[in-house]
């Protein structure tokens, strides 16, 4: 932003601002989630006056109608005045995207980064300041257990599933079409949580078995609240890190490489290498930095995520390149989406 900031800018700081306010524009939209304003908009047939909102919430008028004000100013709602009354109705992203029913909610995801994240970023300072995660000081769990705090109670383990299941109901068709994977009959995905990513592979790749692995809570956790009619995506319950690993022409990787340390990664690539069938491969899913590390932005925050939640770093595609490489495999392609995450598929 240094370079390119103009002579207005000097003389008042507009995207500074802006910057310094971001906290609060996401607090708005988080607070308007966790109090159902979306859900309520989109049942409703007719806008609704911030008075209705209000009683229909529990909320108190004054409070609601601020509220809603502010999503108008961020253009997440829409108000029109009949009567000298403001009539508030959601937008057609807000109704995609922040609404609990609709099919393509972020509402998971939003609760999950306002109740955790949230928390966890108010420690960036001690996180950048010491090199470590802040889960100690945070919710009390030892920074070495990273897993332990993210899965410290049924409630929370929830949050998470949720978290994952929105990020491949939203990115999840990108990612497994990026390459074409139609040669590759088994297919595991390792720590695949809820089945989101499984089940969209199963969709593009139709003539191949896909299997989620993780850990025996989750799978119970993913059968109990995330499972679909007519799934063909089985789970099978394990630790890819302590156990073995069942045999696939295709394992994947999304968001677990990003977790942890080089050491773990290559520990874990090793695994999988030496578990894979000649001619298969490994495809992993993260939010890949540029080689000069100056981007995505999104890319960069995910990164001090990593710092004050887990062990590890996003990397640019030199880094998994090397780790690939180092443990056996060769052919390594890299694909940009241009959204969220990439995906890299190496062979055996």
């Amino acid at each position: 932003m240094a370079e390119h900031l103009s002579q207005s800018e000097l003389d008042y700081p507009f995207k500074l601002l802006e910057y310094f306010n971001g906290f609060r524009v996401s607090k708005v939209i988080f607070s308007a989630c966790e109090l159902g304003v979306f859900d309520l908009l989109l049942k409703s047939q007719e806008p609704l006056s911030a008075q209705h909102v209000a009683q229909e919430l529990s909320t108190s008028v004054d409070g609601m109608e601020r509220l809603l004000d502010a999503l108008v100013g961020i253009e997440i709602l829409e108000v029109e005045n009949t009567d000298g009354t403001a009539l508030y109705s959601s937008s057609d992203v807000a109704n995609l995207y922040l609404a609990k029913g609709s099919a393509k909610s972020l509402y998971d995801m939003i609760i999950y980064q306002s109740q955790t994240i949230y928390p966890l970023w108010n420690n960036m300072v001690d996180a950048v300041r010491e090199g470590k995660n802040q889960n100690e000081k945070t919710f009390g769990i030892p920074p070495e257990e990273v897993f332990q705090a993210i899965y410290r109670s049924e409630e929370e383990m929830l949050k998470f599933m949720g978290l994952m299941n929105s990020s491949w109901v939203l990115d999840g068709h990108d990612i497994v079409t990026a390459f074409n994977l139609s040669c590759f009959q088994s297919i595991v995905d390792l720590g695949g949580c809820t089945g989101a990513l499984a089940r969209e592979m199963a969709k593009a790749y139709p003539s191949s078995s896909v299997t989620v692995f993780d850990l025996p809570q989750v799978v119970e956790m993913a059968q109990k609240h995330f499972c679909q009619e007519s799934d063909t995506v089985v789970f099978q319950t394990g630790d890819f890190f302590s156990g073995e690993i069942p045999p696939a022409d295709l394992y994947v990787l999304a968001r677990i490489i990003h977790d942890w340390p080089e050491e773990k990664c290559l520990t874990l690539l090793k695994k999988i290498f030496d578990t894979c069938k000649p001619g298969g491969g490994v495809l992993l899913v993260e939010a890949m930095l540029f080689e000069n590390r100056r981007g995505p932005v999104m890319a960069q925050i995910f990164s001090l995520n990593m710092l004050v939640q887990a062990e590890g770093r996003e990397r640019p595609p030199s880094e998994y390149t090397h780790m690939l490489t180092k443990t056996g495999f060769h052919n390594v392609q890299v694909c940009r989406t241009g959204k969220s995450y990439d995906a890299i598929l190496a062979t055996r």
